[in-house]
């Protein structure tokens, strides 16, 4: 996946958007203004790409028990957030839509009932 697959399949999300809230270099990703992936552009860049993804706190121990490319990562809560190395090739390209289908869904999942139903 490179950089612009990984926008273009974060934007198909309903109610989506990406900014640089950060600095220059870090893209976001939102659904109704609420994170769910974040991408170092540098890293994208330098041949280490890498994507910050919301997680259940269960399944976040859980991929990271079983992957050495899931990881805590820097910034954010290590008992909610993955980093995941997408240039090591351990992940397939189908596990990798089904993480930021999870970190989606997660953060769906945390907003209130109307914003829920405003994404219906």
């Amino acid at each position: 996946m490179n950089i612009e697959e990984l926008r273009n399949y974060c934007l198909s999300k309903k109610a989506t958007s990406d900014s640089f809230p950060f600095d220059e270099n870090t893209l976001v990703f939102k659904v109704l203004n609420k994170m769910f992936a974040i991408a170092p552009l540098n890293k994208w860049e330098s041949g280490e790409a890498t994507i910050t993804l919301k997680c259940d706190p269960e399944y976040t121990l859980e991929l990271r028990e079983t992957y050495k490319s899931v990881y805590a990562g820097p910034y954010v809560s290590n008992k909610h957030w993955n980093t995941i190395s997408l240039y090591t090739g351990e992940l397939k390209h189908k596990l990798v839509v089904k993480l930021i289908d999870h970190s989606y869904d997660m953060v769906v999942k945390g907003m209130t009932k109307k914003m829920r139903n405003s994404l219906i």
